[in-house]
């Protein structure tokens, strides 16, 4: 009787993988920047997804389970990032990768001294960027430490004392300082990679993950000893100044240097062919086909700190699973079924009979149309 709840699927000839995350991605979400101020660490991006984007069913069919959605990189200190299952049509709190440790987004460079686009705010230049984390971990201290010798005083002695202010931005940068929130931090040039690894020491804390990180591959070794992990691209270069010097062995250096390397997208159309993407750390950097894979698996997956469930296919963990109809890796490849816990949320099958359908509905429409203007 228990049998019958099961479904069996003819995998002869087909490739199974666990299916691909997004350590970077902005899919599924209605607001992408708050780049009002220099510092949005109270808003959260968890606040505006959208279960019924289009582009998750997409990258479902592109054997993309995970992602983690995040904050633009407006200004140095984002928003409070949201990691997901593509549960596309769900709703919005199925779709929470549940029991996940909560991220934040920081970022350096052109986009935040407002380079690419008109801007006056503070701040405007490399140096004043550095200050902002500076300034915010200092207010961010002082804060929690007013809270820690509150919540130290007896029932009797908390009274008799103005308790602290509650503030949801200092709250959110304070969990920083404890170790309970973990920062990602859009990246590019060797030199704002160092500044940022040394406010964070100062602090007594760590970059969790450097992404983009194009100049990576001139201070891995650094960044080995701090104990970040990077999320790069496979090959974009050259669409701004600050990556003039990005080359597509990046990955493959990190890697080398013993630096924990995955491939994002940045993109949702991108993320559709990680598989891809991966591929091309075989080409440039001579890496093998399974160190290439884990770099959109289980690479990823121990960045976001949820390798425990998924990342791999493995007893105990999350049933995402891929039915691939090729080699993964392979540029042919397709994603014939794409299960999150236990449950198919993509069948190509399935696809081809609704677009059939779709097409024909709109065949007889414009038939019928047709008919009534002769008539």
């Amino acid at each position: 009787v228990l049998f019958r709840s099961f479904k069996v699927i003819d995998v002869n000839k087909k490739h199974i993988t666990s299916g691909i995350i997004d350590e970077h991605s902005h899919m599924g979400a209605s607001s992408i920047n708050e780049g009002g101020h220099n510092s949005s660490a109270e808003v959260s991006i968890m606040d505006v997804i959208n279960p019924d984007d289009i582009n998750i069913y997409r990258n479902l069919a592109g054997g993309v389970t995970t992602v983690q959605v995040l904050h633009g990189s407006a200004n140095p200190i984002g928003g409070q990032s949201a990691i997901i299952k593509l549960r596309w049509g769900s709703k919005i709190d199925d779709m929470f990768f549940k029991g996940a440790d909560p991220f934040i987004k920081f970022a350096l460079g052109e986009n935040v001294k407002q380079s690419n686009w008109s801007g006056s705010r503070f701040p405007q230049t490399r140096m004043g960027v550095e200050q902002v984390f500076i300034d915010h971990f200092d207010r961010a201290k002082e804060y929690g430490d007013k809270w820690t010798k509150y919540n130290s005083l007896s029932k009797r002695q908390k009274s008799s004392t103005n308790k602290p202010r509650f503030d949801e931005e200092l709250e959110t940068l304070w969990e920083i300082l404890r170790g309970d929130r973990f920062v990602s931090s859009h990246s590019y040039i060797q030199s704002e990679i160092n500044m940022l690894m040394k406010v964070a020491e100062r602090f007594n804390f760590r970059i969790n993950t450097f992404t983009h990180i194009l100049e990576g591959y001139k201070v891995a070794d650094k960044m080995k000893e701090h104990g970040v992990g990077a999320s790069t691209f496979s090959d974009w270069w050259g669409y701004k100044y600050e990556v003039n010097d990005a080359i597509p062995y990046n990955a493959a250096i990190m890697h080398n240097a013993g630096v924990t390397v995955a491939i994002n997208s940045d993109d949702r159309e991108m993320s559709r062919r990680l598989n891809q993407e991966a591929a091309k750390t075989v080409k440039y950097g001579g890496m093998s086909e399974l160190e290439a894979w884990k770099m959109v698996t289980i690479n990823p997956a121990k960045l976001l700190h949820i390798d425990n469930r998924v990342g791999s296919i493995k007893v105990g963990k999350d049933a995402d699973v891929v039915l691939w109809s090729d080699h993964p890796l392979s540029i042919y490849a397709k994603a014939e079924k794409t299960i999150i816990e236990g449950k198919i949320y993509f069948d190509i099958k399935d696809d081809e009979r609704k677009k059939f359908e779709v097409h024909r509905i709109k065949t007889d429409v414009l038939v019928s149309e047709l008919l009534n203007k002769s008539n």
